[in-house]
């Protein structure tokens, strides 16, 4: 399944029937486990319930399933965050703090971790894995932000003028010292190590976009 099965003349594309859910759930399941490399057909259609015919029907292609795994985990993930986002009328320096805790979570997991390297690994012979990579979860949760640091900036919290700009500063700020870390394997990274990142982030944007007394 690492490559398209038995249909060497057709582009291999997502059925979505009644067993969809099933075989993207087991499939789900064994990437976070096993991660890409590691994940076999016989390990996903067993982990869904389902016959390895099946779930070629469904899916005739590993990097396809891989990628329908990940534009709904990161979507999955980002809308649970966006819904609170939405919801908050807390301090900046609060709201802040949970996005940074999340985008601390998925940098720091071993998703995360994964859905990176294979979106840099397949970029040149899948180009469109990154764009949807980034249009499922990356690109959601920085409109997010932005919009939130409208809202504050209205209420006078906040001096921002380039919402959207800066909220790609502030989530990578909640990546310093710890992303490349973590992609290249250099060294493990302490609760320490994240807090650090993540309260550095919060002071440094305070201190340009903090409104003023």
């Amino acid at each position: 399944m690492d490559d398209v099965l038995h249909m060497p003349s057709v582009s291999p594309r997502i059925r979505r029937g009644r067993k969809y859910d099933q075989v993207i759930d087991g499939a789900r399941k064994v990437f976070l486990r096993d991660g890409y490399e590691g994940a076999s057909v016989d390990d996903i259609a067993r982990e869904a319930g389902v016959s390895k015919a099946t779930l070629y029907s469904y899916v005739p292609d590993k990097r396809l399933l891989f990628s329908e795994v990940t534009q709904n985990e990161c979507a999955r993930q980002a809308l649970e965050s966006i819904s609170r986002i939405e919801a908050m009328t807390a301090p900046p320096e609060d709201v802040l703090r949970f996005v940074a805790e999340h985008i601390m979570r998925h940098v720091t997991s071993d998703f995360g971790r994964d859905i990176y390297r294979i979106c840099v690994a397949e970029i040149e012979r899948f180009p469109d894995l990154g764009a949807q990579f980034y249009a499922s979860g990356p690109m959601m949760l920085r409109r997010c932000i932005a919009a939130y640091l409208q809202r504050a900036t209205e209420r006078g919290e906040l001096v921002v003028e380039d919402y959207e700009f800066a909220a790609e500063q502030f989530a990578d700020l909640c990546k310093v010292h710890v992303h490349c870390k973590i992609i290249f394997g250099v060294e493990a990274l302490t609760d320490a190590d994240q807090e650090r990142t993540i309260a550095g982030a919060i002071e440094m944007f305070m201190a340009r976009y903090g409104a003023k007394a």
